[in-house]
């Protein structure tokens, strides 16, 4: 019985210590293959903005009167007055610049006086010669001179009219140049008609809203400095700039969702010029980058009218390719494996390595072309104790 008991004893530890040391199956983290709908999207920040901008700019320089317009006002084609511009002040006259106009004025004065005097000579000449033809036309009628001195006086006559006329018209010139010789000492700040009663308005171009005020302040502006910006909101655009490498896969009306916006709802639009030329971009890191714009149009604009703006932030996915059904696996569950993608396959409680051939993918799952069918399960996040043939279980929870 002792022996017996002994016998007993040892085969209860053995049997205790092979249970312990069994290799129990690994606890993992499984995924079933689906075939589902499919999207690959390229995604990146864009902004909305008008499709036309109207840059209203100084059509002559000139001094500027302080904006009448404030952004965000509404503007009437045509009628809305963006800017009004005055002349510019003269420019300050040093001491010989002045006494060089003082010395103008005095001597176009005396030319007005020299004119005046030819004038009234041209005038008492006139007056001799009709008061001389009065009388050779009396002595004419008594046929005391002969038609042709008759025909002298009035000559003579005509000879002075034109002489008087010549001298009114030399008088106006040199009036004229003394008024040009006095302008030439108007000096910053003096208050004349001209300045008084002219200016020219700059109207809005297009009906819509102020964008922008260039020039706020009153200032001297030049021929073509931009003033204001208008436009209409109810015509927005989103514009993307995207990795050259990613625009090569955007088509012309590919359709795209913008989001991260601010409202609550994701906008459908829809991709309408891809620009052919790119440009260069710095990134935050100090990385050059080929960039290409990318123009989407809201296919509901009014679902955003007065909530989005003029250069507002958003985030736009654009989907560079779809399909209905699809193979997937996700992610997590494949590696690298010889160079070729790969995953764990649990069939009969065990881990068999398969690899796998893969087509497009997104930020969660990959398109499966071979070396995976419907309905088998994968080993997610595989670790290094997971190997062929492992014993694994799926983990609850």
């Amino acid at each position: 019985m002792k022996r017996l008991v002994i016998a007993i004893v040892l085969l209860a530890l053995a049997a205790a210590t092979a249970w312990a040391l069994w290799p129990r199956p690994i606890p993992v983290d499984v995924s079933a293959i689906a075939v589902a709908p499919m999207a690959v999207t390229v995604e990146d920040e864009g902004i909305a903005r008008i499709e036309d901008v109207y840059t209203v700019s100084a059509p002559m320089g000139g001094t500027l009167q302080r904006s009448p317009r404030r952004v965000g006002d509404v503007v009437v084609a045509n009628e809305t007055v963006l800017a009004v511009i005055e002349p510019m002040a003269p420019a300050f006259l040093d001491v010989r610049s002045q006494r060089v106009a003082e010395a103008a004025v005095e001597a176009a004065a005396a030319a007005v006086a020299l004119a005046d005097a030819q004038v009234s000579q041209a005038s008492a000449e006139l007056e001799f010669a009709q008061s001389d033809l009065s009388r050779a036309q009396e002595l004419s009628r008594r046929e005391a001179i002969s038609a042709r001195e008759l025909d002298r006086a009035r000559l003579a006559v005509r000879s002075a009219e034109s002489a008087l006329a010549s001298a009114e018209a030399t008088r106006d010139v040199r009036r004229r140049e003394l008024e040009s010789a006095r302008a030439n000492l108007i000096q910053p700040g003096s208050v004349t008609e001209a300045s008084a009663t002219c200016c020219v308005q700059v109207r809005a171009p297009v009906s819509g809203r102020v964008l922008d005020v260039v020039v706020a302040s009153e200032q001297v502006v030049q021929p073509g400095a931009a003033l204001v910006e208008v436009g209409d909101p109810g015509r927005l655009e989103v514009v993307v700039d995207l990795l050259s490498r990613e625009a090569v896969r955007v088509a012309e009306g590919a359709t795209a969702e913008i989001d991260d916006w601010g409202g609550d709802a994701t906008l459908a639009a829809r991709v309408v010029r891809v620009e052919p030329t790119a440009f260069t971009r710095v990134s935050a890191l100090g990385i050059e980058e080929q960039r290409v714009r990318v123009i989407l149009a809201l296919l509901d604009p009014a679902a955003v009218a007065g909530k989005l703006g003029h250069r507002y932030r958003v985030v736009a996915r654009i989907v560079v390719w779809q399909d209905d059904e699809v193979v997937q696996v996700p992610l997590g569950a494949l590696f690298r494996e010889n160079g070729e993608w790969a995953v764990f396959v649990v069939e009969d409680g065990a881990a068999r390595m398969r690899p796998v051939t893969l087509g497009e993918r997104t930020m969660r799952t990959a398109q499966v072309l071979s070396g995976l069918e419907p309905g088998e399960t994968v080993i997610l996040h595989a670790s290094d104790r997971i190997v062929e043939g492992a014993a694994v279980t799926p983990r609850e929870g």
